[in-house]
C-alpha cells in the first residue's frame, strides 16, 4: 500500500531510548522513505548498573539517560535519511533553533510527532507529596513543549500537514498517584481538539495517541504480571504497535482524521 510518505520531512521527539515509541516509530517512518529529524535530550537518572540487562526501571533510566548512538546504528543500516538534534523542547528559543536547523537541511516539516515527555521519578506528585518544581517540570516539556512545537510548525508550514500528540490512556480517569503527569496528558487531549480546528483550513490534521502499558524497557516481569489481567487483549502494547498508528495518522490515507485521541491499549482503560 503506497501511504504518500516517501521524501515527506518529519520531526519526531523524545527519541534516544532504543526500545521506545520514539526510536520505533523513527525505523518505521525510514522503512517509508521519509526523511529524519531526531530530537532528543539526555535525562539524567539514577539506576543500578547491575539491573539494565533485564526490563525494569532501571533499564528505563539508562536509556533515557544516553545519547542517540544505538538508534543511529539502526537507522544506517536501514539507509536512513536522517539529522539527530539534541535540544529542550520546553524552551522556544531551542525549539525555533529545531526548526531553523531542520528546514536548513531538509526544508518544510511535513509531519510532527511529540513524542518527549516528562514525569516525576519520584514520590512527589500526589495530592500530599507534590512539589512545585515536579508540577513546574512535568508541565514545561509535556505541555508547553508540544505546543511550542506545534506552534512553529504552523507557522512554518508548508503544503502538508499531520501532527500526532501523546496522551495516555488513563489521562481520563486516573488514581491519585502522578496526578501532574495525568493532568498534562488530559491537556494535551484538550488542546488536540482545539487546535484540530483551528488549523483544519491550512489542510493539517491534529490528532492524539494515547497508549495504554507499553513495553519500552520500563515494565519488569513482576509489574506486566499485575497489568496483563487490565488488558483484554491479553498481552502488553509493543512500541511497534504505537509506530504503526502513527504511520497512519501521518499518512494520505488519514487526511480526513483530526481532532482525534486513539487509544492504542489493548482495552486497557476502556
Amino acid at each position: 500500500m503506497n501511504l504518500g510518505l516517501k521524501n515527506r520531512v518529519v520531526i519526531i521527539t523524545g527519541t534516544n531510548n532504543p526500545q521506545g515509541i520514539g526510536a520505533t516509530t523513527a525505523l518505521a517512518f525510514a522503512r517509508e522513505g521519509v526523511r529524519l529529524a531526531l530530537v532528543y535530550k539526555k535525562i539524567p537518572h539514577q539506576y543500578d548498573e547491575s539491573k539494565t540487562g533485564t526490563d525494569g526501571v532501571d533499564r528505563y533510566f539508562k536509556a533515557n539517560s544516553g545519547d542517540m548512538t544505538e538508534v543511529e546504528k539502526q537507522l544506517r543500516a536501514l539507509n536512513a535519511d536522517y539529522l539527530v538534534l539534541e535540544s529542550d523542547v520546553s524552551n522556544e528559543y531551542s525549539v525555533n533553533d529545531i526548526y531553523d536547523r531542520v528546514n536548513g537541511h531538509f526544508g518544510k516539516v511535513d509531519i510532527l510527532v511529540n513524542n518527549a515527555a516528562a514525569a516525576d521519578d519520584g514520590d512527589n506528585d500526589t495530592i500530599e507529596t507534590i512539589t512545585q518544581s515536579a508540577i513546574d517540570e512535568t508541565f514545561a516539556v509535556n505541555v508547553r513543549g508540544t505546543l511550542l512545537m506545534i506552534r512553529e510548525f504552523v507557522k512554518r508550514r508548508g503544503d502538508y500537514g499531520r501532527v500526532i500528540n501523546f496522551s495516555t490512556d488513563a489521562a481520563q480517569a486516573f488514581p491519585g498517584v502522578q496526578i501532574t503527569y495525568f493532568a498534562s496528558k488530559a491537556a494535551i487531549e484538550a488542546f488536540t481538539r482545539s487546535i484540530a480546528i483551528g488549523v483544519g483550513k491550512y489542510g493539517i490534521t491534529v490528532n492524539c495517541i494515547a497508549p495504554g502499558p507499553t513495553q519500552t524497557g520500563w515494565i519488569d516481569e513482576e509489574l506486566a504480571n499485575s497489568v496483563l489481567p487490565q488488558i483484554p487483549l491479553g498481552k502488553l502494547i509493543q512500541p511497534q504497535d504505537i509506530a504503526e498508528t502513527i504511520i497512519f495518522l501521518a499518512s494520505e490515507r488519514a487526511s480526513m482524521v483530526t481532532g482525534q485521541v486513539i487509544k492504542v491499549s489493548g482495552g486497557h482503560a476502556l
